[in-house]
C-alpha cells in the first residue's frame, strides 16, 4: 500500500490543476484577441464596399482564429470537471457562490459564442453581409464574456464578497450577486486579463505579417493587417499597465502576502521602495537575518506611491504579518489561528448539538453565526472572519513561494514595457514607409512571438502562486479544499494530461504553421 500524507495530495492536486489551467491559457488569449480583431477587420471590409482584399485577409484570420477555438474549449472543459473531481470539498464549501458565474458562462455567454461562430465561419456565401458581420461580432463579444464569468469567479477566490455562511449546511451561501459580479477585484482582474489577451493577439498577427514581409509574399495582406494589429496592440499595451497599477492597489490593500512575495519585502516601512531588478539570497528566509538581495536595484517610495498612492505609505513585510504590528493595526497569525479554531470549534460544537437533540445549545451557537444580530456581528469580526487560519498548522504557511512570484513579476511586468515599445515602433515605421525596408525590426517582431505567452503565464504565477495556501483568500486553505483521493490518481492522470495537452499543443502549432504557408491565397470564395 502507497503510504502519502495530505501534503503530497494537495501539492499533486495543486499541480494538475495548474497544468490544466497554464495549457489552456496558452490558447484562450488569442480567442479573445483574435476575435475582435478579426472583427474590426471585417468592418472594414464591409464599410469599403465588400472589397475582396479585405475579405481574404478577414478569412485567413478567421481560421487561425477557429483552429485556436477548437483546442481551447477542449482544455476549458476539463479545468471545470477538475473542480469537482479534485476539489470538492472547495466545491461543497463555496460552490454556491462559485458556480453561479460557471453557470452564466456556460447557458449565456458560451451559448451565445458558439452559436453565432458557426455563422462566422460557414455563412459566408449564406447570408447577408451584414448579419455575417454582425455574427463575428457577436462571437468576439460572447468570447470575451465567457472571460468575464470565470474571471469573476476568481476574482471572488482572490477577494470573497457578497455571501454569508449557513451554519445549518456549513457552507458559504451567495447573498448579493452584484457584490460578486462587480467587485472591485473582478472588474480589474477581467481588464487586466482580456487586454493582455488582445495585446498577445495584436503581436501574433504583427509577427505573421513579419514574417510574409521576411519571405517577401503577400506583402500588401501583410502591411494591412500589421496596421490593424499594431493600432489595437498599441492601445491595449497601455491599457494593460495602467489595469496593472488598478490590480497592484487591490493586492496592496487586499493581499498584503502576495505583494510582500512580489516584492521579497520582509520588513515593513514607511516610504517603502521598489525593487526594479534584484538577485535573491537564496539563504535568505523570513526568520534569520541574512540579506534579501545578492544584486538589487531600487527606485525609492516608488512601492508606497503604486500600492498606495502615497509616497510615504506603510507597506507590510512578512515579518509584520507573521508576527504582527500594532502600530499599523496587523494581528499576528498565531492569533488568527487561534481565532480560526474557536469558530471552527463552535462548528464543531453545532454539530454534536445537532446530532444529540441539543436543540438549546444548537440554538444558541447559530445566534453566534447570525450577522444580522449583534451577537452575531462580534463573532464574526472577533473569530470567524479568521476562519480559515484554523486550518493552518504554522503561521509561517501563509508565506507563498517567495522567488518563484518575485522574479514572475518583474518578467510580467518587464515584457509588457517591451510591448509598448514595439508597437509604437511599429507604428512609427509604418507611417514612414520604412518597415519594409527594416529586416531587422521584421525579425524583431517575429521572434517576439513568444513573448506575450510567456508575460501571460508569469502573470497567472503571480495572482495565483501569490495567494497560495488559500484557495479561498483568508477563508479556505488547499489543505482543507482537495477531495479524498490516492495520491497515486492525482500523479496518474496529471501525467495523462501532461501528454494529452502536449499532443494538442503540437497539433495546433503544426496546423497553424500549415496554414501560415498556405496564406491568403488559398482561400477560395
Amino acid at each position: 500500500m502507497t503510504i502519502f500524507t495530505i501534503t503530497d495530495l494537495v501539492d499533486w492536486s495543486r499541480a494538475q490543476f495548474a497544468l490544466t489551467a497554464m495549457y489552456h491559457w496558452l490558447f484562450v488569449p488569442l480567442t479573445l484577441g483574435l476575435g475582435f480583431i478579426c472583427a474590426f477587420m471585417e468592418t472594414l471590409y464591409y464599410r469599403r464596399g465588400l472589397d475582396p482584399q479585405w475579405r481574404r485577409t478577414v478569412r485567413f484570420w478567421m481560421r487561425l482564429f477557429a483552429v485556436n477555438f477548437a483546442i481551447g474549449v477542449a482544455t476549458g472543459l476539463i479545468l471545470e470537471f477538475e473542480f469537482g473531481t479534485n476539489w470538492s470539498n472547495y466545491s461543497y464549501f463555496v460552490g454556491d457562490i462559485f458556480g453561479a458565474p460557471l453557470a452564466i458562462e456556460g447557458i449565456l455567454a458560451f451559448f451565445m459564442e458558439s452559436t453565432f461562430v458557426a455563422v462566422m465561419f460557414f455563412g459566408w456565401n449564406r447570408v447577408s453581409p451584414r448579419l455575417h458581420l454582425a455574427s463575428t461580432w457577436l462571437t468576439a463579444i460572447g468570447a470575451n464574456l465567457s472571460a468575464f464569468w470565470i474571471l469573476v469567479a476568481n476574482a471572488w477566490m482572490q477577494y470573497p464578497a457578497g455571501m454569508r455562511f449557513n451554519i445549518e449546511t456549513a457552507r458559504n451561501e451567495m447573498v448579493d450577486f452584484l457584490d460578486v459580479a462587480l467587485s472591485p477585484v473582478a472588474i480589474s482582474k477581467f481588464v487586466h486579463t482580456v487586454t493582455s489577451g488582445f495585446l498577445l493577439a495584436s503581436l501574433f498577427v504583427v509577427a505573421i505579417s513579419a514574417w510574409f514581409l521576411l519571405k517577401k509574399r503577400q506583402e500588401a495582406f501583410a502591411l494591412r493587417s500589421m496596421k490593424v494589429a499594431a493600432v489595437f496592440g498599441l492601445v491595449s499595451a497601455v491599457a494593460v499597465a495602467w489595469t496593472g497599477d488598478m490590480s497592484g492597489v487591490h493586492v496592496a490593500r487586499y493581499q498584503p502576502a502576495k505583494l510582500a512575495a512580489m516584492e521579497a519585502l520582509y520588513e515593513g516601512r514607511d516610504g517603502t521602495p521598489l525593487t526594479v531588478v534584484g538577485l535573491l539570497n537564496t539563504d535568505k528566509r523570513h526568520d534569520n537575518d541574512a540579506p534579501v538581495f545578492d544584486f538589487e536595484l531600487k527606485i525609492d517610495k516608488m512601492l508606497s506611491l503604486l500600492a498606495f498612492h502615497n509616497l510615504d505609505a506603510f507597506v507590510p513585510g512578512f515579518n509584520d504579518l507573521i508576527y504582527g504590528n500594532a502600530e499599523h493595526g496587523i494581528m499576528p497569525v498565531a492569533e488568527k489561528m487561534e481565532r480560526g479554531r474557536k469558530a471552527l470549534e463552535q462548528l464543531s460544537l453545532y454539530s454534536n448539538a445537532i446530532r444529540e437533540g441539543n436543540t438549546g445549545e444548537a440554538a444558541r451557537i447559530k445566534r453566534l453565526f447570525d450577522v444580522d444580530t449583534p451577537e452575531g456581528t462580534a463573532f464574526y469580526d472577533d473569530y470567524f472572519r479568521y476562519f480559515g487560519y484554523g486550518f493552518l498548522k504554522s503561521e509561517h504557511d501563509i508565506v507563498p513561494p517567495i522567488g518563484l512570484v518575485f522574479y514572475s513579476f518583474r518578467v510580467m511586468v518587464g515584457l509588457g514595457v517591451w510591448f509598448v515599445v514595439l508597437f509604437a515602433a511599429c507604428l512609427v515605421m509604418l507611417k514612414k514607409g520604412v518597415l519594409v525596408r527594416r529586416r531587422w525590426a521584421l525579425w524583431l517582431m517575429l521572434l517576439s512571438l513568444p513573448l506575450p505567452y510567456i508575460a501571460g503565464q508569469a502573470g497567472w504565477v503571480v495572482s495565483e502562486v501569490g495567494r497560495q495556501p488559500w484557495t479561498v483568500q483568508d477563508m479556505l486553505p488547499a489543505m482543507a479544499s482537495v477531495s479524498e483521493l490516492s495520491t497515486d490518481a492525482v500523479k496518474t492522470t496529471f501525467f495523462i494530461f501532461a501528454v494529452l495537452f502536449t499532443v494538442l499543443l503540437v497539433a495546433e502549432i503544426m496546423i497553424m504553421v500549415r496554414q501560415v504557408k498556405n496564406g491568403p491565397e488559398a482561400i477560395n470564395d
